[in-house]
């Protein structure tokens, strides 16, 4: 294990809208204001999109596994943001549930907004944490 610490700095109430892509948008946010590392916690709906549900075996590397979201979902996320290269990069996870179907998975693939997202951001401050190459996995991990 490894850590580091880190302070609260400023938090960011967030809205995106029907269409919004929720990497792209909370990616934006953190470099129009200069957000290095951040938590994000997020609730509203979703509209299709592709999530990663897991590696497809085994080996190293890891080659991810994919699934589509097909219609509109109810969503619940959390997650970091982390210089990856000098540039804020949105690791969420999120369930995502229609009646009694839920998927779980990362959306970095990319999901869509459906009605609403809302989302707080929650700055690190004082944080050296940052993300880097692992060679094994071929991943940019959180090194703190």
């Amino acid at each position: 294990m490894e850590y580091s610490q880190a302070k609260l700095g400023r938090v960011f109430v967030v809205r995106l809208y029907q269409g919004d892509r929720i990497p792209d948008c909370l990616e934006e946010l953190a470099r129009k204001e200069d957000i290095r590392a951040a938590t994000v916690t997020l609730v509203g709906g979703i509209e299709g999109g592709t999530i990663v549900v897991g590696p497809k075996d085994h080996r190293m590397p890891p080659e991810p596994m994919t699934t589509e979201v097909k219609g509109r979902h109810e969503v619940l996320g959390v997650g970091m943001i982390f210089a990856t290269d000098g540039e804020p990069v949105l690791h969420l996870h999120a369930a995502f549930g229609r009646q009694r179907n839920t998927l779980v998975g990362c959306t970095r693939t990319g999901v869509r907004a459906y009605c609403v997202i809302e989302a707080v951001v929650t700055e690190l401050v004082d944080c050296v944490a940052q993300r880097k190459l692992d060679p094994d996995t071929g991943w940019h991990l959180l090194s703190p």
